[in-house]
């Protein structure tokens, strides 16, 4: 069977893999944790991210055994592969939030073709939220969601979507500037799958962010946005893909001004 042909079951099992690393998650949520850093001072990771990485992947292997896993832990991948099948995995996404007892995290997975995402879902135990997308569709907790319809950007609700550098902050301001001064009212949640998942939902109408972004962290919750009937595109107002630099992506009905304050945040 084709690769693409197959996509209900990636779908499925895409559902299945979030669920279960999201358990694994949830088991320790709230509990004595050993945290360690990675590449800042915010940059933290768990035993938890481990074990629900370990059993994102092996959920995997059970039904895809001989595709290529991209992986934010440990020594899996950390570039999608430009042909063939992959999966893409964050174990837990909004691990500052997890350390913090916030329940704003989850656990995404998303299944790619050539490089082209072709199902996602991530889980948000805590929240008792579970958002996938497929060839059926896409849904929030089995009802089917879209964007909103906010056209005008005063009523608008936005939120940047990650986190600048202690060298970055200028640009950290720059981006408050932006939205505060085009738009309604602002957000942030320090996870970006679940950002991207309010946007699908149209909880927000958009999010953007100038800077490259790793695919763990995007894939999932673009594909997401995509079905949903909303727009994502990189820096320049091209067509978002998993290796562009900026991502802004909302309901389509802002997309033009929201692009505008992304490509001003360095301007």
């Amino acid at each position: 069977m084709d690769e693409l042909e197959r996509a209900d079951d990636r779908a499925d099992c895409a559902l299945r893999a979030a669920r279960a690393g999201a358990s694994i998650a949830e088991d320790s949520f709230r509990t004595t944790l050993d945290v360690e850093t990675k590449d800042g001072k915010t940059d933290v990771v768990t035993q938890a991210d481990r074990d629900a990485q370990v059993a994102v992947i092996e959920t995997i292997r059970e039904e895809f055994p001989d595709d290529a896993v991209v992986g934010e832990e440990d020594d899996e991948l950390k570039e999608v592969p430009e042909s063939g099948p992959a999966w893409i995995v964050d174990p837990i996404d909004g691990t500052n939030n997890y350390v913090r007892g916030l329940r704003v995290f989850g656990t995404a997975v998303a299944a790619v073709i050539d490089g082209e995402p072709v199902a996602g879902a991530t889980v948000l135990p805590a929240l008792e939220d579970t958002y996938r997308a497929g060839p059926e569709g896409v849904f929030r907790n089995d009802r089917s969601i879209s964007v909103s319809e906010t056209a005008d950007p005063e009523a608008a609700t936005v939120c940047p979507t990650f986190w600048w550098n202690f060298d970055q902050r200028d640009q950290y301001a720059a981006a408050n500037r932006e939205v505060v001064e085009r738009f309604g009212d602002m957000r942030r949640f320090g996870c970006a799958q679940a950002t991207l998942a309010m946007v699908a939902c149209g909880g927000l109408d958009g999010t953007m962010t100038n800077l490259p972004t790793n695919a763990w962290d995007t894939v999932a919750g673009v594909k997401m946005i995509q079905e949903a009937g909303g727009t994502v595109t990189d820096l320049e107002g091209e067509r978002w893909r998993h290796d562009s630099v900026g991502l802004v992506a909302s309901n389509g009905e802002i997309h033009d001004e929201l692009l505008e304050a992304t490509q001003a945040i360095d301007g």
